[in-house]
């Protein structure tokens, strides 16, 4: 059998679907661009790659742009041959598959290989990548005598400068990489004898996301309606692959004697009939437990694998800007503030004291989907003990916006099952949308926002700072908005 060339991703892209990688290799044109979170994710996980370096510092860096991968592979084996102890992006090839190892490094007994993930933990995803590795670098005739995983360790505080040896944790994976040496073979071979066919045969299921989204999936799911069983709302993933395997794609197609809840069943008539489904007494009830002055509350926070500040974890929520609406009286003047931390610094106690000076004691306060709002002011109270108890009335006032949603005192057809702020606004106000907004939802803000302090031109941070008011102010404006739909309903 002839080999066809394959990179470690590829084989691990074969692994979870061999329609997916045929699609790679000869349908490129079909493949779904990152979303700008997905590519906030991506460089996240490069960062984190580099910085493991600092764990075993002074080595060589093959860098990717540097030449073929050719002229990659000879640089590596040259540094090997003139004694470097530490190679970065150590490039191999065995058996026409392709890897760039991330920290290679010359120990008493042999080389061993550390693969680096921005993961907290160990996943079996992991062990194929690092498994792919031992095989490629033992078949170049390399002494491999360990194999690691580095990840990150959400345990870890930081406290003062980073402590790189605190942040990973290494997990040794040697003898799952050589029990995993057969199955590569195997897979191999599977995987090559699926490209050199035609296009797979291979139906949509729990797979296409499991261990990674896949990006050919508007491709694979174009056979699916745009409203689907997928869309009902609050039924089990596994329910609606079983509704899907026996052919029930469309609402109408779904038996009258199938078990759904009162509001599955109410979405599901709205799209058949058109109907809306408006229910005045228990709007009326959530409308009766607001009181005035009434404020209007939204967070945006961002959650770097790496922790910036005194006192946080990796991946921890840190607030770094909110939006309040208000009105001091019923039916009265709106007003609006603001806060935006300078990029770079440390955001939480300077957003802490300004939110407490905005929102006076004995306020209503609405958010929507509140828990959020919540978690962040609890946490901000248990950093800030001299602000808890301006904090913490805040907290105890939040009422959920959501609710009459969630509960579908308030449906339409347009929301398609979903009570997010997103669905929920073009649904009953389509005059007010995201869609012309530069940042639009809030992964591209917490993006944004996290890498807005390497943005060397001023000009351009002041217009991404605009960007970043308009969009958290939308949200509270929305929700301004939809309460005074609620009370017209």
């Amino acid at each position: 059998m002839s080999s066809i060339a394959l990179s470690k991703s590829q084989f691990i892209r074969g692994l979870q679907c061999h329609k997916s990688l045929w699609l790679y290799k000869n349908r490129p044109d079909l493949r779904e661009k990152p979303t700008s979170s997905q590519q906030a994710l991506f460089d996240q996980g490069t960062y984190v790659g580099e910085l493991a370096r600092e764990l075993f510092p002074g080595g060589t860096t093959i860098k990717f742009e540097e030449g073929t991968f050719e002229e990659k592979i000879k640089r590596t084996q040259g540094l090997i041959s003139s004694g470097a102890k530490t190679i970065y992006e150590a490039t191999f090839q065995y058996d026409d598959i392709l890897v760039m190892v991330d920290i290679l490094n010359k120990g008493e007994r042999g080389w061993d290989l550390y693969e680096v993930k921005a993961s907290t933990k160990v996943k079996s995803v992991h062990e194929n990548d690092v498994a792919v590795q031992y095989y490629v670098l033992n078949g170049t005739g390399l002494r491999i005598e360990k194999a690691f995983l580095v990840h990150i360790n959400n345990q870890y505080a930081r406290q003062g400068s980073l402590d790189i040896n605190r942040l990973f944790t290494t997990e040794d994976l040697t003898r799952v990489a050589k029990a995993k040496q057969s199955f590569v073979l195997d897979e191999l071979q599977k995987i090559r004898e699926g490209i050199k066919s035609s296009e797979p045969r291979v139906d949509i299921s729990p797979h296409c996301c499991d261990p990674y989204g896949c990006d050919f999936q508007k491709h694979c799911r174009k056979h699916i309606p745009q409203t689907s069983v997928f869309d009902i709302n609050r039924l089990s993933s596994q329910k609606k692959w079983a509704l899907y395997s026996e052919g029930i794609l469309e609402f109408g197609n779904i038996p009258n004697d199938y078990p759904l809840n009162q509001a599955q069943k109410i979405q599901i008539e709205a799209e058949l009939t058109g109907k809306d489904f408006i229910d005045k007494s228990s709007i009326s009830q959530f409308l009766e437990t607001l009181y005035y002055p009434l404020y209007f509350l939204d967070f945006e926070t961002f959650n770097p694998a790496v922790p910036l500040f005194d006192g946080v974890r990796p991946y921890q929520k840190t607030p770094f800007q909110y939006s309040i609406h208000y009105q001091r009286e019923k039916d009265g003047k709106i007003y609006h503030e603001e806060f935006l931390a300078e990029e770079g610094t440390d955001p939480r106690e300077k957003l802490a004291q300004e939110l407490v000076e905005h929102i006076p004691e004995n306020s209503c306060v609405l958010a929507y989907n509140c828990g959020f709002e919540k978690g962040v002011i609890r946490e901000l109270a248990k950093q800030f003990p001299k602000l808890q108890k301006q904090l913490m009335p805040i907290h105890d006032s939040i009422l959920d916006l959501m609710d009459p949603f969630q509960k579908k005192a308030a449906y339409k057809k347009e929301m398609n099952g979903s009570y997010s702020l997103k669905s929920v606004l073009p649904a009953f106000a389509p005059e007010m949308s995201y869609e012309e907004m530069k940042i639009s939802d809030g992964g591209q803000a917490s993006g944004s926002y996290a890498t807005l302090h390497l943005i060397g031109d001023e000009k351009r941070r002041t217009e991404v700072r605009k960007d970043l008011f308009e969009y958290c102010k939308l949200d509270t404006l929305a929700m301004v908005k939809i309460l005074e739909k609620l009370k017209e309903l």
